[in-house]
């Protein structure tokens, strides 16, 4: 799913802090005389080693030790001796010239490590009163000496990083401090690359010996995880991140934070294609620029195969004899740059490295290898897949072979259900055939059949918009030869794919160019396709009539032909439109007996379709468990088949989502919506992350931002619209932005009049709701000015949804159980909006029967969240009434639900009410939920309701009015109140109560 950024600390350490609590203990920072200990800390290049360090470094200085820290630094065959070490004692020097001078009084020879008067060799002068060249164990026991000494005054902490560059004289320094033990608590750390470490480096053997040594523990920092990786790309990022770039990022960086970085950059910058940014490239390149001109080869085609390639296959390409290939394996084995897989193969330790040496070769270098390896695949000298020799054959510019091999590897992937990459190669296949400088494909690949094959695998796939561009590209530019059959082919496959998506295919009327291009008779398979989608072209219009007649057709052809998928599809049309004439047992055994009679075929397609129908069906009756179970065994049936993205797959995970949100389940909807390392198409994870959205909305959780990333479908799935602006109506008008919410209402509103070509769409019931219960929370702290101006409001809000029962009543359509909670939502919302803003004389009876009818309409609908809201509300209007006992009893059934599903702004209503969690708790309990003050016990519970309005800025006749009182009784009212809390007048009240949490 799109991911949404909450906030976090500094990205530098995640991942890391099990690593980070270790290397603490180890030095002893729990402790306040910490033992000597020392760490060596490997691992590759940029997986956060330093960082790591800098981390522990400033947890022993916030513990009151001194840190010292040293580098060694790339010299090649030059360092400086004892260069770490020169910089550790100028760090002493420079912050405390009083302990580095004492320092050098205790060991002179100390000087010859200060930055200023050390001596670089032999033949160096020596600085003016220094002493002699000093003997190689004086200096170490100075050193020694001198870590102890600073060690008296505060627990020592030396870090010495990338001693994997470290000079001779620095390696055996090290030596001796690890073998040689402090009476101070003195603890060093070293780190070191470990991916530098080849077999002839000095520090290799070394590292061994010193693991060995007592209180001397080797740590190595291994890749991160990928969901620690997606919480640093998250954390970086600051932004919601698509899952498709996600999931790249993911597994391009293998769990290197350096590299992580460094893609997150690239892509933060919209930076072409794949390219690797330089600076990473330069890090990957490193080593390869090192090894010798033969080896440098090897590793060059290496990469032109990809991340792995055989012994043989390098054997064949590269034109150095195998004595010369062995030892250039060889050499990029131990220099970390390739690693053997297997008995036979090699592989690149990273896969960015192997782009990042790809990427460095000259076009023509590119061209000449490719071409070799297409030669080899194609010959059948080396095996190989034929999606390996199209990549190899296009690179090479061989058209011929390209083409071949793409259409092979489309039908192979279509085979094992890989349809995504089905796609993606039929497309490339495609692109050699249009290519205006490629026109020498074989007549034998025909456009029109090709582009069929691509379409079905883009829709398997879930790419439903990219078909119907694709299809719709052909019809526009047929081949010269396209025979009428193949026209209506295309036509028919335009028209399924357009029913399946919120796009602008006109359907009925592509169905009906289709169906006069086959001829009735002799009846064929593709007459019967063409019905039955023309049939399902007349219901999606709601020509229930003609959808009934055209799949009573295509019946009876399918039956005919033996075309099961056609008898299942027919069916299920059949089946909708019973559903529509109130026939709803009818439409379930019938689609029942079609999900089993096309599973029984194997046809998947029909298959999901009529699980997805009976899904729905379910939940439209308000029958939530059956609808959960049709919904999962067409997910389960989706993913066996490889469809879990494609129409109905996705359209039944999608509803299994709100399934789980209504029926109260939200720790399970992010279960069904989560798509990690799914690698879903862009519909997919929009529409799942909308469900999501849902429960965030509910439970008061930032995701705004999701908004900005959804809105651009909106035009292309209602369903998306629907959902993610009811969720940001909430998110808006709970945090005040009221004009805000109402925005998202009308430009949902006109977005889905556009999509869905009606103004008088259920959906729209359930918006109005959603933005009445806005206004009616702000008219509750508005002023009395403004207050009538939100009942007009509200009327807009309510004429609509009535609008919409009167359109529906009068196509003789009825709504379902969950429309019809919704409405009676909007009436119960309404009266509320207009008692509160005192327009209306709202009875106290009227009120609770509106909301009371509310609660029963979603209880009975299965909505656990809306009953508990509605509750809630419910509550309120009891409260006002004075029947408080009712209330206590409805706000605490309210609180439960909220406190179960973690609702925040709902348990946020509900204390603003007063109420105790308590059931039945009698008047007190009721209003209760304050209590430590004089005031608390003197106030009753109706003084408390009229103080409460009080400081809401009401007049005594809108008291009156809102608690259904004369307004007489509310002036003796708020007399009692100021007696009782010793003031003089209405604001000196609200002040004290405020003061003493008696109202907020």
């Amino acid at each position: 799913m799109i991911e949404l950024v909450p906030a976090r600390p500094s990205s530098s350490l995640v991942g890391r802090g099990a690593d980070l609590e270790r290397m603490a203990g180890l030095i002893g920072l729990a402790y306040d005389r910490p033992p000597a200990a020392a760490i060596l800390l490997g691992g590759d290049a940029g997986v956060g080693k330093t960082r790591l360090l800098l981390e522990l470094g400033a947890q022993a200085k916030a513990a009151g030790r001194r840190v010292l820290v040293g580098h060694c630094v790339h010299f090649a065959d030059s360092a400086p001796p004892y260069l770490p070490l020169s910089e550790i004692f100028g760090r002493v020097q420079s912050s405390s010239p009083a302990l580095a001078a004492a320092l050098i009084d205790q060991q002179p020879v100390l000087a010859r490590l200060m930055p200023g008067a050390r001596r670089l060799g032999e033949g160096d002068g020596e600085a003016p009163g220094s002493p002699g060249p000093p003997g190689r164990a004086e200096l170490f026991e100075a050193v020694h000496a001198a870590f102890s000494e600073m060690a008296r005054s505060a627990p020592l902490l030396i870090v010495v990083e990338d001693v994997h560059w470290a000079d001779v004289s620095t390696r055996e320094m090290l030596s001796f401090l690890f073998a040689r033990s402090f009476g101070e608590p003195v603890a060093i750390v070293v780190s070191y690359r470990s991916d530098d470490l080849n077999r002839r480096h000095p520090l290799r053997a070394l590292v061994g010996e010193w693991a060995r040594l007592p209180g001397v523990v080797r740590l190595h920092l291994s890749p991160l995880p990928d969901a620690d990786v997606r919480s640093l790309v998250r954390s970086l990022r600051g932004a919601p991140i698509p899952e498709a770039e996600m999931s790249a990022i993911v597994g391009r960086a293998e769990g290197n934070p350096f590299f992580v970085e460094e893609l997150v950059a690239a892509a933060a910058a919209n930076r072409n294609g794949r390219s690797l940014p330089t600076d990473l490239v330069d890090l990957l390149l490193v080593r390869v620029d090192r090894l010798d001109p033969d080896t440098r080869l090897v590793v060059q085609a290496a990469s032109v195969a990809g991340r792995r390639v055989s012994h043989e296959m390098l054997s064949r390409v590269v034109d150095v004899d195998a004595a010369t290939l062995d030892a250039a394996l060889r050499s990029a084995v131990e220099a970390n740059v390739l690693v053997p897989v297997g008995d036979d193969a090699y592989g690149f330790r990273h896969a960015l490295l192997a782009e990042a040496v790809y990427d460095d070769l000259l076009p023509g270098e590119r061209a000449r290898l490719h071409a070799a390896y297409a030669e080899l695949l194609a010959s059948g000298a080396v095996e190989g897949t034929a999606a390996e020799l199209a990549r190899h054959a296009r690179a090479a510019h061989a058209v011929d072979l390209a083409l071949r091999s793409s259409i092979e590897a489309g039908d192979e992937a279509m085979s094992v259900a890989g349809y995504a990459e089905a796609a993606h190669h039929y497309e490339l296949a495609l692109e050699l055939i249009d290519d205006p400088a490629e026109r020498g494909a074989p007549a034998s690949a025909d456009p029109a059949e090709l582009t069929l094959k691509a379409g079905d695998a883009l829709i398997a796939s879930g790419n439903v918009f990219r078909a119907v561009t694709l299809i719709r590209d052909r019809l526009r530019h047929p081949p010269p030869d396209l025979e009428p059959e193949a026209r209506a082919r295309l036509l028919a496959a335009l028209a399924a794919a357009g029913l399946q998506a919120d796009i602008d295919v006109d359907a009925l009327q592509v169905t009906t160019e289709a169906l006069r291009l086959v001829p009735a008779d002799p009846p064929t398979a593709l007459r019967a396709q063409v019905l039955n989608i023309h049939a399902r072209a007349n219901f999606d219009r709601r020509r229930d009539d003609e959808a009934a007649r055209w799949a009573e057709a295509a019946l009876e052809v399918g039956q005919e032909l033996g075309l099961p998928d056609v008898v299942a599809d027919a069916t299920t049309t059949l089946a909708r439109v019973d559903e529509r004439a109130g026939a709803p047992e009818a439409s379930r055994k019938a689609l029942e007996r079609a999900a089993e009679e096309a599973a029984a075929a194997r046809e998947p397609q029909a298959e999901l379709r009529a699980l997805y129908s009976l899904a729905s069906l379910h939940y439209a009756l308000g029958q939530l468990d059956e609808a959960m179970a049709a919904c999962r065994t067409a997910v389960e049936r989706a993913r066996a088949t490889g469809r879990q993205w494609a129409p109905w797959g996705l359209d039944a995970r999608a509803l299994a989502g709100i399934v789980a949100y209504t029926s109260g389940d939200w720790d399970g909807v992010a279960r069904i919506v989560d798509v990690s390392d799914a690698d879903p198409p862009p519909l997919g994870e929009v529409l799942l992350a909308a469900v999501g959205m849902c429960v965030s909305a509910g439970r008061g959780q930032p995701a705004l931002d999701l908004l900005v990333h959804l809105r651009p479908w909106w035009e292309r799935d209602g369903q998306i619209a629907v959902l993610s602006a009811g969720a940001a109506i909430d998110l808006l008008g709970d945090t005040g932005m009221l004009e805000e919410a109402v925005g998202v209402h009308d430009d949902a509103v006109t977005c889905l009049e556009e999509v869905w070509g009606s103004s008088s769409f259920p959906a729209r019931i359930r918006l109005s709701a959603l933005v009445l219960a806005q206004l009616a929370a702000a008219a509750a702290t508005a002023p009395a000015a403004e207050r009538r101006l939100l009942a007009a409001r509200g009327e807009r809000f309510s004429g609509a949804a009535r609008d919409v029962v009167e359109d529906q009543r009068r196509l003789g359509r009825r709504l379902g159980v969950e429309s019809d909670a919704w409405l009676a939502r909007v009436e119960a919302e309404g009266a509320r909006l207009r008692w509160t803003c005192g327009v209306a004389a709202e009875s106290a009876d009227s009120l609770v029967a509106g909301w009371v009818a509310a609660v029963t309409a979603f209880e009975r609908f299965g909505h656990v969240f809306e009953a508990a809201r509605s509750r809630a509300r419910l509550a309120a209007v009891l409260r006002a009434a004075g029947r408080w006992e009712e209330a206590g009893r409805e706000a605490a059934l309210a609180r439960e639900v909220a406190s179960r599903l973690q609702a925040g702004p709902l348990l946020a209503e509900l204390s603003g009410l007063g109420m105790g969690v308590g059931a039945g708790g009698g008047a007190g309990a009721a209003a209760g939920g304050r209590s430590g003050g004089p005031a608390d016990e003197e106030l009753t519970p109706r003084e408390r309701e009229v103080l409460e309005l009080v400081a809401a800025g009401r007049s005594n006749r809108e008291v009156g009015e809102q608690l259904f009182i004369s307004a007489k009784t509310a002036s003796v009212h708020v007399s009692n109140i100021l007696a009782k809390l010793g003031v003089r007048s209405r604001t000196e009240a609200v002040a004290v109560a405020r003061r003493r949490g008696l109202v907020d």
